[in-house]
């Protein structure tokens, strides 16, 4: 007998047969005699049309999509309205299911997946219709519709908790995404599948950004407490699965099989395939092996989670990110979440999104715990920046410090497996609050590599090309390379093999690239001095060999000065009239040496704005530190290196100027060691120059450049007049003895206005004559006062 009814109405609706033990509508007992007997014997009927109710469960074709409101749910969200399924209220009594109690929804005669669904009544009028709300019945029923549908209670000893689920992308090339906005889309249907209860092959749909996507549950794993469970012998096997708030959800790539997974590794970079960084990367391995649980942690310690790479462009942050991830797939066994953050694709338009996409990729990584999870970062000045430019940006960089912070946080093991590497190029742009304990609290600067460095980086280069080149030329090629980092030498052989073609890579074709391939650490500081040799300065074969022994000898060949104990000079001070070739001479030593060569002029440094000088300051010394071995020219050093005033108010070091010579005192000679770095400084007024900058340990060797004596005129007047056609009467040695007094400026200048003056007679002359010398010797008299010449006589017996 039926249970009773809670009303006359619903007692009316029902039949009961006693013979196959069904209950079937009223309205359908005069048709239900031919399909007793086939629903005695099967409870399907295949061949009936009968729809009825019998051992708790509901036989139906009647599925349709609610079209009609259900006054207690008007208010309810469309992803909850798609986890119920409506059924009449006789019928629910009728199989004993309790409103919101979940129902299995399956087609015993085909092949669809089964659907779990929640009960809802409705009116009693439906009898053994059933409903579904739109949306659903558009993306999951309409396959099943005119079908012959078995609805019954979900059994709990076949439904577990999820830890992790195994998605599949069924449709890629239908609606392609790139990989940070799949990972964002995972992290978004996480959010719509909570509470759900799925089976395996299960599709699950959804609209992101207006791209339909379709996933298929492939493998889930469930908790502890359930894989304990499942050891008795009388329990049935698990084959549905529910979603909490703490399931992991992950992507099975696309082309998972195994050869594609060998290609796959075979483009990965490893350590093997990075050079110059061995050290570096040993303490980025060291951190990310006890962040993640690779090592053992000592008792006590706390282990830091955030570590950030710094440096300029160019020297391998990338690939330390890239040769991370590899390893940590290879100690977890695969078992380990990467998760890749581009700060660019980060930002939406839409208020709010940013930091909701940020809080997904998190939420992400620390639920990913048992297992490890790595969360790579390019570019984190762009996700938190030091000038807050809008609203979006503060508002990005507090969400981000914000989920940074969890990964320390005592008060919970979120982050406790989890690990964040971060890039940033433009150190001096991050935002100050984000290097503190507990978030990036580990730094470490990848810059410009040392000449073995470069060496070991050529040589990972080379490694898989065809090439002729011996130990010896590739250490040739490392050590005047200076300032070049990993990309600028991977630029320099990309260029040697275009030139070499199909030919094996010999020295000559390097040596012809580096012409063109400059250092991109000297960018910004990096200037094209003419080609100046030795030979095109006459004369100064004594100051010459000053600069050579003072600059030349202590960069280029450093292991003999140290077997002789000997320490070069910090900086060098030249001094004299204009035109003697001061500058001239630190060109010629730049391209001599073959040493990066960073020039400065005075003033340049010199701002408006409190504090920009000094920082100008620390910049050029931190750039020649980091392209080392390097020459800092300081030309017209006066300018800033100025005797500082006493006895009033500005020997406060309140000026700009003063502040500018302090910082560069402290650079000179300061706590931070100034190695392979020589300071080279012109002036003409070296009275002017405060003491302390010439003190032994700063600038403490200081050369005079003279006028240049008859010996050197004579050298001067050869060099410029060499490319000159001058005719036979001209006399040389008159010349020389008639410059007396000239600078070597002066000096060209005569043969620059003699060769005008020539032209001037006509344009049609093919020799300039004595006649005009002796002009150009009127127009351009000496201009060296001899005052000035007695100010340097009396310094120099004063110095």
């Amino acid at each position: 007998m039926p249970p009773k009814s809670s009303s006359k109405k619903n007692q009316a609706s029902w039949y009961h047969c006693e013979s196959c033990g069904v209950h079937i509508p009223s309205k359908a007992r005069d048709s239900h005699e031919g399909s007793c007997s086939a629903i005695s014997q099967d409870e399907v009927a295949p061949d009936s049309e009968a729809e009825y109710v019998r051992s708790g469960a509901i036989y139906t074709r009647s599925l349709q999509q609610r079209n009609f409101e259900v006054e207690s749910l008007k208010d309810l969200a469309a992803k909850y309205a798609n986890m119920l399924i409506f059924v009449s209220e006789g019928a629910m009594q009728l199989a004993q299911f309790h409103i919101g109690q979940h129902v299995v929804v399956e087609a015993p005669l085909i092949a669809e997946q089964p659907l779990v669904r929640i009960v809802w009544p409705i009116s009693e009028q439906f009898l053994t219709t059933v409903f579904v709300s739109e949306g659903d019945f558009k993306l999951h029923c309409t396959q099943l519709r005119g079908k012959f549908l078995k609805i019954s209670a979900l059994d709990p000893c076949r439904l577990t908790a999820a830890a992790s689920i195994s998605l599949k992308h069924l449709n890629p090339t239908e609606s392609p995404l790139k990989c940070g906005q799949l990972q964002d889309a995972i992290a978004l249907l996480k959010r719509d599948m909570v509470n759900r209860v799925f089976c395996k092959d299960s599709q699950i749909h959804m609209n992101f950004f207006n791209k339909s996507l379709t996933f298929r549950l492939e493998r889930w794993q469930g908790t502890v407490e359930d894989a304990l469970a499942g050891l008795s012998l009388d329990s049935k096997p698990l084959q549905f699965v529910q979603v909490t708030n703490v399931t992991k959800l992950q992507l099975i790539p696309e082309n998972s099989g195994q050869q594609q997974d060998k290609q796959k590794f075979s483009h990965r970079i490893t350590k093997s395939q990075i050079g110059g960084l061995d050290r570096q990367l040993q303490m980025v391995e060291e951190s990310m092996d006890y962040a993640l649980g690779f090592r053992a942690l000592p008792a006590g310690l706390r282990v830091s989670r955030g570590l950030l790479l710094y440096g300029a462009t160019g020297c391998g942050k990338s690939m330390v990110l890239e040769a991370m991830s590899a390893v940590a797939e290879e100690r977890s066994q695969g078992h380990v979440q990467l998760i890749r953050i581009n700060s660019g694709e980060v930002y939406s338009k839409f208020l709010g999104e940013t930091e909701q996409k940020l809080a997904a990729i998190f939420e992400r990584a620390y639920n990913h715990f048992p297992h490890p999870t790595l969360v790579l970062i390019e570019d984190v000045h762009n996700l938190c920046p030091k000038q807050d430019g809008s609203d979006l940006v503060k508002r990005v960089s507090l969400a981000f410090l914000s989920l940074l912070d969890q990964l320390s946080s005592p008060s919970q093991l979120k982050g406790s497996k989890t690990f964040v590497l971060a890039t940033s190029s433009q150190i001096e742009a991050l935002h100050p609050s984000i290097r503190r304990a507990g978030r990036l609290d580990s730094e470490l600067e990848l810059g410009a590599p040392s000449s073995q460095a470069r060496r070991d980086i050529i040589r990972c280069l080379i490694q898989s090309l065809e090439h002729q080149l011996t130990e010896e030329e590739v250490e040739h090629v490392s050590s005047i390379s200076h300032g070049y980092v990993g990309a600028d030498l991977a630029n320099l052989v990309y260029a040697a093999m275009l030139q070499a073609q199909q030919n094996p890579l010999k020295l000559m074709h390097l040596q012809t690239a580096l012409t063109r391939i400059k250092p991109s650490a000297m960018r910004e500081v990096l200037i094209e001095c003419p080609n100046v040799q030795w030979s095109d300065i006459g004369g100064q074969s004594e100051l010459r060999l000053a600069m050579q022994q003072a600059i030349e000898w202590p960069l280029l060949h450093a292991e003999k000065f140290q077997r002789l104990g000997i320490k070069p000079p910090r900086g060098i001070l030249m001094f004299g009239p204009p035109g003697c070739s001061k500058t001239m001479i630190a060109k010629a030593l730049a391209t001599e040496s073959k040493l990066n060569f960073l020039s400065i002029k005075g003033p340049e440094l010199f701002s408006m704005w409190v504090g920009e000088s000094e920082r100008a300051v620390r910049e050029v010394f931190r750039k020649a530190r980091q392209v080392a071995p390097a020459i800092v020219f300081f030309d017209e050093i006066d300018a800033i290196g100025g005797e500082r005033a006493e006895g009033d108010g500005s020997g406060s070091g309140s000026s700009v100027k003063e502040r500018v010579l302090t910082q560069l005192l402290t650079e000179l000679d300061g706590v931070e060691a100034l190695q392979n770095v020589t300071i080279v400084a012109a002036t003409n007024r070296p009275d002017m120059i405060d003491k302390a900058l010439l003190r032994p340990g700063r600038i403490d060797r200081i050369l005079y450049v003279g006028l240049p004596q008859s010996k050197a005129r004579r050298e001067i007047l050869k060099i410029k007049l060499r490319a000159m056609p001058i005719s036979e009467e001209v006399d040389m040695e008159k010349l020389v003895q008639m410059t007396e007094g000239y600078s070597g400026a002066e000096i060209q200048a005569v043969c620059h206005e003699a060769a005008l003056r020539a032209l001037e007679q006509s344009f049609d002359a093919e020799q300039v004559k004595w006649v005009d010398f002796e002009h150009a010797l009127e127009s351009v008299p000496p201009r060296t006062s001899p005052e000035l010449l007695k100010l340097y006589e009396d310094y120099l017996k004063r110095k």
